[in-house]
This record gives structure tokens, sequence and C-alpha cells, in this order.
């Protein structure tokens, strides 16, 4: 007789970027499994690889790529699903910002932990008078980086080659140069012939572009002093 199958909870939830619920489910034990393996591993093929693999398997809705998601949506799924799989609260640790060297323990509920959109975040720039251009949102690839990847400083060329790859297209009233056809080096020589307020304005859509965010209090039980601690991006909710 053969064993009997587990039932997989379901669960719900709205992606920023959509403005519409999706489905999931959480991770299963095979795939914790395999994202443990592959971020010990520390070749980002691999984990990018397994991220991209139990995200597709624990997304139910249809017609979700994974691949063409903003990082934003990808860190508020990949947050939820985790939840669902080991509990719905995290505890957090952070460095208390009045001495910069105490550190303390908090416990957030994975409901208060939302992604925060700017009001006066736009992804249209406009270069000139005759030129525009306009960005699409850092994407799988990025998250990798962002999360596990990168330890120390990121260097003007990766900065230069995340700029790049989020350039969607360059357009004046006759003409439109979409960056797909570009090179790479006409997009770095692009890039490069920028005044600074025209490169101003590219760094202020990544400043001010949707982020998954949350503001906890934190007492120093050393000086007794309270403050505000803003945890963004997912890798400050596992630190």
């Amino acid at each position: 007789m053969p064993l009997p199958k587990i039932a997989t909870p379901t669960y719900e939830l709205e992606l920023p970027s959509l403005g519409k619920p999706i489905k999931y489910r959480p991770f299963l034990v095979k795939e914790e499994k395999l994202l443990l393996i592959a971020l010990e591993s520390e070749d980002s093929k691999q984990i990018t690889t397994a991220i991209k693999t139990v995200l597709k398997g624990c997304i139910i809705s249809k017609g979700i790529k994974v691949e063409s998601l903003p990082t934003f949506d990808i860190e508020y799924l990949f947050l939820n699903i985790r939840g669902k799989s080991v509990g719905e609260e995290l505890e957090v640790s952070v460095i208390c910002p009045d001495d910069e060297e105490t550190r303390v323990k908090k416990t957030i509920n994975l409901d208060d932990i939302q992604v925060t959109k700017n009001d006066d975040h736009t992804n249209k720039i406009k270069l000139d008078d005759t030129l525009m251009m306009e960005m699409r949102y850092p994407s799988l690839d990025q998250f990798i980086q962002n999360n596990f990847e990168f330890k120390g400083n990121v260097s003007m060329d990766q900065s230069f080659d995340l700029i790049a790859t989020c350039i969607d297209k360059i357009y004046s009233e006759e003409e439109v140069w979409t960056a797909a056809d570009c090179s790479k080096k006409e997009m770095n020589d692009f890039l490069e012939s920028m005044n600074s307020s025209q490169f101003k304005e590219i760094e202020s859509f990544f400043d001010t572009m949707p982020k998954l965010s949350h503001t906890i209090k934190v007492k120093n039980p050393k000086t007794k002093v309270e403050s505000d601690v803003v945890l963004e991006g997912l890798a400050s909710f596992f630190a």
C-alpha cells in the first residue's frame, strides 16, 4: 500500500507591481534542501537556478514569470513563502544606532513587513528637451547579487552594469532606441556621456523605487537610548 500524500496549504498575497493577488504555497523540505545546498556553494549561477526553481514551484497562479518580476516583488514573495514555511515571526539582530556597536534582538511579525512606495517615483527620465529614457526594475539576477552575492562595496563597473540592464528604451519624438538592440559598450558609452544632473535622475529612480521596508524601535540595553531602525531589502530581515 502506497504512503498517503501530505496536503500542502495554499495562501494568497498581492504582488506590489501587479496590484492583484496571486496564490502560493510554502517551501517543501526538498526545496529548502535545494536552497541550502545552493547557498553553501556560494555560486551565483547555482543560487539563481535554485531560487528560480523554488519560486516557480511555490507559485500556484498561472502566467507569473519569475524572471520578469522586479526585485521588490521577489523579495516580498520570498519573505512570505519562507514565513509560511517556518513561522509567522522573524527574529532579527540589529545594531543600536546611538553607539553603533551594541546588538539587540527583535521579533517582527511578517504581516507588518510591506513594500513601501514613494509618491515621487517615476520610471521615465527626461534627459534634455528632446530625449527621454524609460527604465525597468531590477530583476532576479539583481535580487541574487543584492542579497546573496556581494559582500563589500559595489564597484563603479557593477553600478554601470546594473543601470545598463535596467534601461528599457531611449526615445525622442521621431525615434526609439531599444536597449535590447544595443551592445553593452554602447549603453556604457551612452551613460558616460551624461552630465551629473542627468545621472542623478537615474540614481533617483533606484533610490525611490518600491522597496521591502519596515521600521522598528530598539532600546540600547547599555545606554537606555531608544531609536528607530529602518530595515530595507530581504537581506536585512535575515541579519
